[in-house]
């Protein structure tokens, strides 16, 4: 899936003059993340990946 077709979400902390945030996009079997500055290239984990590193910032 290419990174225009999916929908990216930024933390409601994100100032909303854009450019400085993480942007990240689900799918099934893959969560994609990106700079708003620069969203090319993305990064891509798992699903479990992702889980423990957000829990982990907690």
């Amino acid at each position: 899936m290419s990174a225009e077709a999916l929908q990216w979400f930024k933390s409601t902390y994100s100032g909303d003059e854009g450019g400085q945030c993480v942007e990240v996009a689900a799918c099934p079997h893959t969560i994609h993340i990106r700079d708003s500055k620069k969203p090319e290239p993305t990064l891509q984990v798992t699903p479990t990946t992702w889980t423990a590193f957000t829990t982990a910032l907690k």
